[in-house]
């Protein structure tokens, strides 16, 4: 299989979202050496759930997929999950020598282009790459305006859409530390 054909059956997923009334017209697939990992659609309306999107939905699902441990992965499977190590890549400005795997290696296939959660779910994952048929214009012009939450993060805190404010950095600083000084911590 190669783009035309993962491309068209994210297409007729968000398609069957969109007749079945499940949510708008987004869909996604995963794959990962020329075969489709996992598959998923917008389910915001079947759900209730606003973080219910295509990419989401089928990250979730190729985790799982690779992760027969999951949910409760021990130390002793780590290395045979989404969580085993690979090395940072030359020249990245990681301060961490190694990562855990996640969904590198793999690809994403997708109706319209990723909103900013979507977008960010797929760097979190380790998405190698991202294909997408329709542009943030065209995803605008139906009724999905993402384009403003892009331009809303470039602006300073006290400029954005949403009150945003950190409080009581004193407080939080407790967990941090719990997490730096954890000599066992696995590193995502």
């Amino acid at each position: 299989m190669g783009h035309k054909e993962f491309l068209s059956e994210a297409i007729r997923l968000a398609t069957e979202s969109v007749e079945e009334g499940w949510g708008g017209p987004f869909g996604a697939v995963i794959t990962r050496d020329g075969e489709i990992l996992a598959r998923g659609q917008n389910r915001v309306l079947l759900t209730g759930d606003p973080t219910a999107h295509a990419e989401v939905e089928t990250i979730r699902k190729a985790v799982q997929r690779l992760n027969p441990e999951a949910p409760s992965i021990s130390e002793d499977h780590q290395n045979e999950s989404t969580l085993a190590y690979v090395q940072r890549p030359a020249g990245s400005p990681d301060p961490v020598p190694e990562r855990a795997r996640m969904l590198k290696g793999c690809s994403i296939y997708i109706s319209g282009a990723p909103c900013p959660m979507c977008m960010s779910a797929i760097y979190w994952s380790r998405i190698d790459s991202v294909y997408f048929s329709c542009d943030l214009k065209a995803t605008r012009e139906i009724g999905f305006d993402d384009a403003f939450q892009y331009e809303d993060f470039m602006k300073p805190l006290d400029e954005r859409r949403i009150q945003i404010e950190q409080i009581h950095p004193e407080m939080g600083a407790k967990a941090y530390e719990a997490w730096s000084t954890k000599p066992d911590r696995h590193p995502y």
